[in-house]
């Protein structure tokens, strides 16, 4: 596993220090320019697209690169990006896309090569897996010929509209010789999306620059920066003050705080995130060698259940999400997308029930002991388990109140562990050394991404690569499923075979969904002119799975004069300074939610 700490070690949130209470204001940005700030709480994990997991690095970088498809702004059902056209063969296992004449941002013509080298480098290469390798692992091969992008599959694969991965420009990223280690930090960087990266400061800020060459049009903002803040609050004072325009994936306090502001919208809809709790089933390896350090007792599905019975879901939403949220009584995938939605209902449904809860470990042989606290059937150790949380999420402390609580109700401690970004996602998703853990995921219109996140797969390797686990789960029944709905081109039968994926995900309880958070943004309107949610029927500003409302958007020219020249200086628009004794630093990105952990360390 030392190749994986080496890379996290390389990905991790630096510690930024700025001066004893003092703010420094870079050049301003010369006069008539458009320049969009957005904030963000997250800063990115890593620039290089095959790594990146975070929800924030997701929305930096569909702004950097273009995809085969991408949602369309007002059905979310897949339209030409990258691939202007599409034919499939009649048994379903050849694809043929017809990539689009355009060109990357540094001139170089843009092929169908430069997708079959995407595609390849992640079905060869355990490292460029991280971010999306079970997207792949249904191909048999890729291939060029001049525009023309061949993809043949094992079996027929009802998803492939849906490929979640950015295309790359061969004739950059070939030269990249270990992949687990590049950052990805050379500027500007070479895309082909709407937007060009030309400047980062880690855990400070991204700069992206408007792409003249872009295959829709030029934007109309000529740049857009990413400021990344260390804390909500910092980033809510950032906001009304005007240190930037947008700000998503707020929590129901800081929604609440902006209230009655009159140069700030509110925008409050059903947001495209599940939050759920990780239950370690009995880490492994994909070699299924144990790792970690979990709690023996959660391997069984009964004492897994018993949790889920003592969860009062609607006490969280009303309480920890002041209402702003929808008790899940279903699993990972939002009602947002009701096609795909499954909930409980009847006998199955798991309702808030102590007494059942206590019965079920009554009957299992977990009994209580003279201090109330239940222990294994052998009497050898108790049902003591740790609940990780992140240390810079105050609403997870409260969630972990509520938990302490219910689960002492059925003689189960629980001990609040804080851990900062990196160390989370090291120990959730490769190393196993985690009892419970909040977790979460923005879920696309199609649903298969996050669904694979609990494919057997998705384990880390025995060396530490590729992974991406979002429950260490690996069960047969469940991978039987996943194959059925990829090959199934019927879109009523596959919806129905991924609803049965959601209920082997709720009775055998990898993870218990919790409830579903509304998506609760922020902006400017005094800056801000037209913006375009996607959907575009109640949908979302940031954290969509499009780049389309910050293309599409409009906002008014800055008055400001530069003393830095055109280029508005190094740090154009940053500010870095002490909010409330804790450094605020000052670039980034409106948040929402692909990757990986929790609401901190979220993974779209």
């Amino acid at each position: 596993m030392r190749k994986w700490f080496a890379r996290l070690a390389l990905l991790g949130v630096a510690v930024l220090v700025a001066g004893q209470g003092q703010a420094a204001q870079a050049a301003e940005p010369a006069a008539g320019k458009k320049i969009v700030r957005i904030g963000a709480t997250q800063s990115m994990d890593s620039m290089n697209p095959f790594l990146a997991v975070r929800l924030v690095s997701s929305a930096i970088q569909r702004e950097m690169y273009s995809f085969l498809t991408t949602p369309d702004p007002k059905t979310l059902q897949p339209s030409p990006d990258l691939a202007e056209s599409w034919t499939t063969s009649p048994d379903g296992l050849t694809w043929t896309f017809k990539i689009r004449s355009t060109k990357w941002s540094d001139g170089t013509p843009v092929t169908a090569e430069d997708a079959a080298w995407t595609f390849n480098k992640v079905m060869t290469d355990d490292a460029a897996k991280t971010a999306n390798g079970p997207a792949v692992e249904n191909f048999e091969s890729v291939t060029a010929n001049g525009q023309d992008l061949v993809i043949k599959t094992k079996a027929p694969q009802a998803s492939m509209l849906e490929n979640p991965i950015p295309i790359v420009p061969k004739h950059v990223w070939e030269k990249v010789t270990d992949m687990a280690k590049y950052e990805a930090d050379v500027y500007p960087a070479v895309g082909s999306g709407p937007y060009i990266a030309v400047e980062q400061k880690k855990d400070q800020f991204v700069k992206l620059k408007a792409n003249p060459d872009y295959w829709r049009g030029k934007p109309k903002v000529d740049e857009l920066q990413f400021i990344f803040y260390d804390n909500p609050q910092a980033a809510i004072a950032g906001l009304k003050k005007g240190d930037i325009d947008l700000i998503g994936r707020m929590t129901p306090p800081d929604f609440e705080s902006i209230k009655g502001d009159p140069n700030i919208e509110q925008w409050n809809t059903q947001g495209r995130r599940a939050a759920y709790l990780e239950v370690n089933p009995g880490a492994t390896t994909t070699d299924n060698k144990p790792v970690g350090d979990g709690h023996p007792a959660l391997k069984d599905p009964k004492v897994r259940t018993a949790l889920h019975y003592a969860i009062d879901k609607q006490k969280l939403a009303d309480e920890v999400q002041s209402g702003l949220a929808k008790p899940a009584d279903g699993s990972i995938i939002p009602p947002m997308y009701k096609e795909f939605f499954w909930e409980a209902t009847g006998d199955q449904k798991v309702t808030y029930d102590v007494a059942k809860a206590n019965k079920i470990l009554d009957d299992a042989g977990y009994k209580k002991g003279a201090d109330g606290v239940r222990t294994m059937p052998d009497g050898k150790r108790k049902l003591e388990f740790r609940f990780s949380i992140h240390t810079d999420t105050p609403i997870e402390d409260k969630l972990a109140e509520y938990l302490t609580g219910f689960f002492k109700e059925i003689g189960v401690t629980l001990t609040t562990v804080k851990l900062d970004s990196s160390k989370f996602s090291e120990q959730t998703g490769v190393t196993g050394l985690y009892d419970i853990a909040i977790s979460g995921w923005s879920v696309n219109p199609d649903p298969e991404e996050v669904l694979a996140t609990h494919l057997c797969s998705r384990r880390p390797t025995p060396s530490g690569e590729g992974g991406g686990t979002e429950s260490f789960y690996c069960d047969p029944t469940f991978e039987k499923l996943y194959q059925e709905q990829l090959k199934e081109l019927d879109r009523a039968k596959r919806v129905e075979i991924i609803k049965k994926m959601q209920e082997r995900l709720y009775t055998d309880a990898p993870v218990i969904a919790i409830y579903y958070p509304n998506d609760l943004e922020g902006y400017r309107k005094d800056r801000i002119t037209s913006i375009t949610p996607v959907p575009e029927d109640k949908g979302l500003f940031y954290g969509g799975s499009s780049g389309y409302p910050f293309y599409a958007m409009d906002v008014k020219a800055t008055g400001g004069t530069s003393a830095a020249g055109s280029d508005g200086g190094s740090n154009t628009g940053l500010i870095a300074g002490v909010v409330g004794g804790v450094v605020v630093i000052g670039l980034v990105a409106f948040l929402l939610t692909r990757r990986r952990k929790s609401v901190a360390d979220e993974r779209e």
